[in-house]
């Protein structure tokens, strides 16, 4: 099992690709707050349905002081694909080795149709200006997450 991270732990530092080429580290954001959200697995439907529930928001979440950023094990390539085709407004970022995700936690045994599988495990956290988690939140259901944490976070 992957270790879990909580309240008040430091954020693993990141730096990885984007979809547009570039490359965004953990560290370019110190000074604000940031969702960082992991899904599995680019244009699928609740993959989909997640990202854009997140662009959705994204203004209201960023005039309440939020940076949103998405991370999968998917290439770079296919990301800008995911940004282009469903107009994605914020960073997402390649993982593909899965070792950012595996430092959160968001990547290992789940379930899934009721067998044991490895992969990630969609999972959001919350990273305070000063690089430490203020909330991980694990197994996070696609559909109604973005409202859910909206709803945690003091915004609805």
């Amino acid at each position: 099992m992957t270790d879990r991270l909580s309240p008040g732990d430091p954020a693993p530092e990141f730096s990885l690709p984007t979809d547009t080429g570039d490359t965004l580290s953990l560290a370019d954001l110190r000074g604000r707050r940031v969702i960082l959200y992991a899904y599995p697995a680019a244009m699928t439907p609740g993959c989909t349905k997640q990202a854009c529930d997140f662009r959705d928001s994204l203004a209201s979440l960023q005039a309440a002081g939020y940076e949103v950023v998405g991370i999968s094990p998917d290439k770079p390539a296919k990301l800008a694909k995911f940004r282009e085709r469903d107009a994605i407004t914020f960073p997402l970022v390649a993982d593909t080795d899965k070792t950012v995700l595996t430092a959160y936690g968001a990547y290992g045994e789940k379930q899934m149709y009721g067998k044991t599988v490895t992969g990630v495990i969609r999972s959001t956290f919350v990273i305070d200006p000063d690089g430490k988690i203020e909330h991980a939140f694990y197994n996070v259901k696609a559909t109604g997450h973005v409202a859910k944490l909206r709803r945690d976070l003091g915004l609805d």
